[in-house]
């Protein structure tokens, strides 16, 4: 009886089988031995990063494949991607931002590396397994911004990056701005901004959301039709999950909408009554010298004051200055002021001790949180020459004929009604020519912002008066203050125009 024949032995070629498999796969998979050289990567590797194996050194992983911080800027170093690390024994999980020739639009991938070992447990080699997480990346993104934003719908929520430029405001934002959604975005919270919050509040506001922590105030906003509204606001920063801040959410809830405004109305109708009377009712008459002033408040009032004062000996004084805030508060500082300045003018020449006695006056009657700019250039009209003082005004110029600055009216001292007893000295005399012309102005004409928020300046301003130099000075006056409003466009005026100038025949 014949025997069965033998069983045929068959063999399994696992490495194989493995390989299959690892190509199979939906995530990128790359191998690479205790060299860096590449044993292994998987055609999904290949169509996430764009590029597959390559013959380079590790040093170079990072730029051949366009590996980046999630910053999108930063080159990611090369010792702390995860198959780098998974060579030296290390597990890593690394979130990678991918951008090269194969992929200008970069990819989000989240990579994990561990080692690889022998039997004996030497470390062998080392794998990196990554998913392309862009688009789940962007979709989580998406829903946190919205659902922090809209968390309170009737309040108004405005979200800006980490410079503050706005990226999403909600419909209770436009309701209550006046502002449509397109004039908001790309700009900052500025286009709000009122002048009734000091330098000093922007400086902590931004010292504390910057150092992560939570703002809370509340503060006077402008509509776009120049109207006031108070918010009670928090602004709270959003944070990567590293912990860098990526954004920040401001959220306002309207505290005393209809008390206020009732409120408001009182006080610029009192305010305005006030500050009309200040300005020079009726042209003045000079001979040998064409005088010209104006002044565009911001809102119903505004806190800028100019005037032309008779003094001893047939001087004439302009006076030019800008009294901080607005509303009824700065109307009666500049009230104040005035009434100071006619009253020492009549007794004294210097306009430096003028300067003096004013301050001292004003320090003893406000406690220092208002303050105001003021220049004082007293004009000597037989001798046809200038003195003038400065106390922290913006500078003044004489030009000559052709509108070149002959000389300039700096600062002399800081601002009234801050310090008593601030000493304030008149310059030497200044000789006028025939054709010199007298410019003054307030930061509202130099601080004029367009959309793109670019100053309207003292050259451009001095341009303007270069190119009308043939002009009466109410002629220039209007032109300058004509150029500033062309400049700032459909945008608010945030601050008060104001100029004077004075032309020499």
């Amino acid at each position: 009886m014949s025997q069965p024949a033998p069983a045929k032995e068959t063999s399994f070629d696992w490495t194989a089988c493995l390989e299959c498999a690892l190509r199979s796969v939906t995530e990128g998979v790359i191998i690479a031995d205790l060299s860096g050289q590449f044993l292994f990567f998987n055609p999904v590797a290949e169509r996430i990063l764009g590029v597959g194996a390559q013959d380079v050194t590790q040093q170079m992983w990072s730029i051949k494949y366009g590996c980046f911080l999630p910053d999108k800027v930063t080159p990611f170093p090369v010792e702390r991607l995860p198959l780098a690390r998974a060579l030296r024994g290390e597990e890593a999980f690394e979130e990678i931002f991918i951008r090269n020739s194969h992929r200008p639009g970069g990819v989000f991938i989240n990579a994990s590396g561990k080692p690889l070992r022998d039997e004996q447990g030497q470390l062998c080699g080392g794998v990196v397994v990554f998913k392309d997480v862009t688009v789940d990346r962007q979709s989580l993104e998406t829903i946190s911004l919205q659902s922090n934003a809209l968390e309170q719908t009737d309040d108004s929520v405005i979200i800006t990056n980490k410079d503050g430029i706005i990226e999403y405001v909600n419909p209770a934002t436009e309701r209550r701005s006046g502002y449509r959604n397109e004039e908001l975005l790309g700009r900052t919270p500025r286009i709000l901004k009122s002048g009734r919050q000091s330098p000093e509040y922007y400086r902590e506001l931004w010292n504390t959301i910057s150092a992560g922590q939570v703002f809370r105030s509340t503060l006077a906003n402008r509509r776009a039709d120049g109207e006031l509204f108070w918010f009670e606001q928090t602004i709270t920063p959003m944070k990567h999950k590293d912990g860098r801040i990526t954004h920040y959410v401001s959220v306002g809830k309207d505290v005393t909408e209809q008390r206020k405004r009732q409120e408001q109305e009182i006080q610029l109708r009192l305010a305005r009554d006030v500050q009309q009377r200040l300005y020079p009712q009726c042209p003045v008459s000079i001979p040998g010298f064409d005088l010209a002033g104006r002044a565009y408040p911001a809102a119903s009032t505004g806190g800028d004051y100019y005037d032309f004062i008779p003094m001893l000996q047939g001087n004439v004084c302009i006076a030019i200055g800008d009294v901080s805030g607005h509303g009824f508060a700065s109307a009666l500082l500049m009230s104040e002021t005035r009434a100071f300045l006619r009253a020492f003018m009549q007794t004294e020449l210097d306009v430096g001790q003028i300067l003096v006695r004013t301050n001292n006056a004003l320090a003893d009657d406000f406690d220092g949180g208002q303050f105001v700019t003021l220049s004082l250039a007293r004009i000597h009209t037989s001798k046809r020459s200038l003195v003038y003082a400065n106390a922290g005004h913006l500078t003044g110029y004489v030009l000559d004929s052709r509108g070149e600055p002959r000389h300039l009216l700096e600062s002399t001292g800081v601002p009234l009604a801050i310090f008593h007893d601030s000493q304030y000295k008149a310059s030497g005399e200044i000789p006028l020519r025939p054709g010199d012309l007298l410019v003054f102005l307030t930061d509202g004409i130099t601080e004029a912002e367009n959309k793109t928020e670019s100053q309207f300046g003292t050259e451009r301003t001095l341009d303007v008066v270069r190119a009308c130099m043939k002009s009466s000075a109410s002629e220039i006056v209007e032109e300058i203050c004509r150029a500033v409003r062309i400049h700032m466009g459909d945008g608010s005026q945030i601050d008060d125009i104001t100029c004077v100038v004075c032309k020499v025949l």
